[in-house]
């Protein structure tokens, strides 16, 4: 019952709000980010964690829309055997790793078509654009907080939208704030002191430059 609700209140939403104006012509290929914001809100439902960043881009080829679900914007790898079929629960190596909503996807639709099983998978990073970690300081040490692993099983890296309608590209700058929906912030960090990192991609999978957050408790950033 305890990794039950482990579970339930870290099911999460991600929404993202995005500006931009035309800047300079300067601007570099590679993205470049800046730390702005942090606030914590709670509500009568899932609380937000909310991160507001700077950007600048020269192309302007950020973000990434529903319809970007085609190599390299896909979401799962599936593995295969050494004859090339897909690895299934009831087949599975010794190697691979028990039942959980991470490893293995129920009844995936591959090419259009439903597979009627279980089949081992691994997250592609390149699915993301917005990639996020936490960190926990304690006695003057910062120590990851992996959501991927047990009993959680999850993450925070998300997408944001594409922030030019057309393919023509031209120099962007802006911000994006990015929102994290939880209804266990409070019940799995209470009093800890927290930074986070972050980066962002464009669509070239050119990844910006890493910012890291100041040091903050949740009580500190509350909204």
């Amino acid at each position: 019952m305890k990794l039950k609700n482990h579970t339930i209140i870290t099911l999460l939403l991600l929404s993202v709000w995005v500006g931009c104006i035309s800047p300079p012509d300067n601007f570099p290929t590679v993205p470049q980010i800046d730390f702005d914001d942090l606030e914590f809100v709670q509500t009568a439902g899932s609380d937000s964690l909310i991160v507001t960043l700077d950007f600048r881009d020269a192309e302007g080829d950020l973000g990434l829309n529903a319809t970007d679900i085609f190599p390299p914007f896909n979401e799962l790898n599936y593995f295969t055997n050494e004859a090339g079929q897909f690895i299934t629960y009831s087949e599975r190596p010794d190697d691979a790793p028990d039942f959980n909503n991470r490893d293995w996807v129920i009844f995936p639709l591959i090419n259009n078509q439903e597979i009627k099983d279980t089949l081992w998978v691994s997250e592609n990073e390149d699915y993301y654009n917005i990639l996020i970690k936490f960190f926990i300081k304690r006695g003057g040490n910062y120590t990851e907080f992996n959501w991927s692993d047990p009993p959680y099983f999850t993450t925070f890296n998300g997408r944001f939208p594409r922030m030019l309608e057309t393919e023509q590209l031209r120099a962007i700058e802006g911000k994006i704030r990015y929102s994290m929906l939880s209804l266990g912030w409070n019940s799995i960090f209470r009093n800890d002191t927290i930074r986070l990192e972050l980066k962002v991609k464009d669509r070239a999978l050119n990844e910006s430059n890493v910012v890291t957050t100041p040091d903050f408790t949740l009580s500190q950033i509350e909204r």
